[in-house]
């Protein structure tokens, strides 16, 4: 074997893998990765498919298709009031977590540090050690997950070349509110900080609230780079398709990346999916229809065991378990799938220390006879 010094030495197999693969081996009902079970809509599948048949299989230009990145401007306009120009600010990507990836890797070098809202999507963290950052995590604590932005503003060094927010929020379901993007727009005013906005739960978001974009921010917008997932709002998180919208200087520098990153990406989706936005209903009815989900769940483990916490967005509920089991949450997420046969994620491994609440979460984006059989076992203990 020939030695090499690994990049990311403290860093295995990701939480999804182990535990959907455990829920494979166990013949487990599969609320752990976040993906539905449900189908693409229909009509989109049937635009990807004229357009493959059409020809349109050779590679779209590297910033993505214009007549996509035009309707997502016009989109972009009609839902956060923002004037963004699709030449040069808005570049398709392979998906959210590409964007993500590319654009630490375009703006963090040996020695910056990056600030994480934790729990944090487990992307984040490496993305920045592979790029010489270093993390400096803002611990949210159970049960309310909530910014103390005057605590956060004392970990803002002259070192710190990145923040990076989430909302609606992966794993907690929180969103984050005006007050809250005012206040970051406050302390990183006359900064040379970037925001990284992961929001590709944009439209998974309940309770009649309004998403807070960065988009809908000038003086935040200047200085944010915001990732968004195709796959998430359409039901297609096999065709890791999203976007990355960001200031023209700003894109500029993410393109460098971006264009030996993977170039460009699918085409013919590309050019369904420009088509599927013409109608806004394909995205504006999924505020209600996963807030119906989240409200069925939670109806079906009312007699559970079980305490839920709010989720105001995404499609993943947390529950606390600390009236049914001592156990980390880690050990009683797998006992829940080898022995009850309900794959669940421990909420501990969004965090750089393991915190341990003991809080799970599980998601919801399934069909009714899938929630009401997990349903079934979780209140049965």
């Amino acid at each position: 074997m020939i030695p090499f010094k690994s990049k990311l030495p403290n860093v295995g197999t990701t939480i999804f893998t182990v535990m959907s693969a455990l829920a494979e081996q166990h013949k487990a009902i599969n609320l752990s990765q976040g993906f539905p079970n449900f189908d693409t809509p229909e009509g989109l599948k049937n635009l990807v498919s004229h357009y493959m048949n059409k020809g349109m299989n050779q590679y779209a230009p590297m910033a993505g298709l214009p007549i996509l990145r035009g309707r997502l401007a016009e989109k972009i306009e009609k839902l956060y009031g923002a004037s963004v120009n699709p030449t040069t600010e808005i570049t398709i990507t392979a998906g959210g977590t590409q964007g993500l990836f590319t654009a630490i890797a375009a703006f963090v070098h040996e020695g910056d540090e990056v600030i994480l809202i934790e729990p944090a999507y487990d992307s984040y963290a490496p993305s920045v050690e592979l790029c010489g950052g270093k993390v400096i995590p803002y611990r949210l604590e159970y049960p309310n997950y909530e910014i103390d932005w005057a605590i956060f503003e004392q970990l803002i060094t002259p070192k710190t070349r990145m923040i990076i927010i989430n909302t609606p929020h992966n794993p907690t379901g929180k969103t984050l509110k005006d007050s809250d993007l005012r206040n970051l727009e406050k302390i990183t005013e006359g900064s040379e900080i970037l925001i990284l906005s992961d929001e590709v739960y944009e439209h998974l978001i309940f309770d009649g609230q309004a998403h807070a974009s960065v988009l809908r921010y000038p003086n935040l917008f200047k200085r944010s780079i915001a990732s968004y997932s195709f796959g998430k709002t359409f039901h297609a998180t096999g065709w890791k398709m999203g976007y990355v919208v960001a200031p023209d200087y700003l894109m500029a520098e993410f393109r460098k990346v971006h264009q030996f990153n993977v170039f460009s990406v699918n085409t013919p989706v590309q050019y369904a999916i420009a088509d599927f936005l013409e109608d806004e209903n394909n995205y504006l009815c999924l505020p209600n229809f996963y807030q119906n989900k989240r409200d069925y769940f939670l109806k079906l483990m009312e007699s559970s065991r079980f305490k839920p916490l709010k989720s105001e967005g995404t499609y993943f509920q947390l529950f606390d378990y600390q009236d049914i089991s001592p156990d980390n949450d880690f050990d009683f997420s797998k006992r829940l799938t080898t022995e009850l046969g309900v794959a669940v994620i421990p909420v501990s491994v969004f965090y750089t220390n393991n915190v341990d609440a003991k809080v799970i979460r599980v998601c919801f984006a399934k069909t009714e006879d899938i929630l009401v059989a997990a349903a079934e076992r979780l209140c049965g203990i």
